[in-house]
């Protein structure tokens, strides 16, 4: 199960659902990038998801679902996915303060797009010198999942 770690507890609080809620597929569609859990680099870290798992299901999905409203892009492989599927142009080499701070032209599209950084506790540092995340996007972001669920 995608996000069934102390990653998703962190996203779950993000978006203002429980456990139950966010797992009701009727509900919210978790869509990870890879379909598969990639394995560890030498630095016990998650090594990127794996390009032939993305390749061969992603397009297909998001085809057959384009009753999407909103779409979470958590992290920067989503993000890559996401722009270029939906053709949002980007500054070559952003980096994720500027991709997530970016969030209100991106929140204006159809279907809405929310970039969030990943919910890891490796973020930790990057939340606690961004401020306006918790206080600017996380609000809007609650309201809209509440919205949709």
């Amino acid at each position: 199960m995608s996000f069934d770690d102390p990653s998703g507890d962190r996203l779950r609080a993000w978006m203002g659902v429980d456990r139950d809620t966010f797992y009701d597929t009727r509900r919210i569609a978790v869509v990870p990038m890879g379909f598969c859990f990639p394995g560890h680099d030498a630095r016990k870290g998650d090594l990127p998801p794996r390009r032939e798992c993305r390749a061969t299901w992603h397009d297909e999905l998001f085809a057959a679902m384009p009753q999407l409203e909103t779409v979470l892009a958590i992290g920067a492989y989503a993000q890559d996915y996401h722009f270029a599927r939906l053709d949002i142009a980007r500054e070559r080499g952003a980096s994720l303060t500027q991709i997530v701070r970016d969030w209100r032209s991106l929140f204006a599209l159809s279907p809405r797009v929310i970039p969030l950084p990943h919910p890891s506790w490796r973020n930790s540092g990057w939340l606690k010198k961004n401020p306006w995340f918790e206080s600017e996007l996380l609000p809007v972001l609650r309201a809209e999942v509440l919205r949709l669920i």
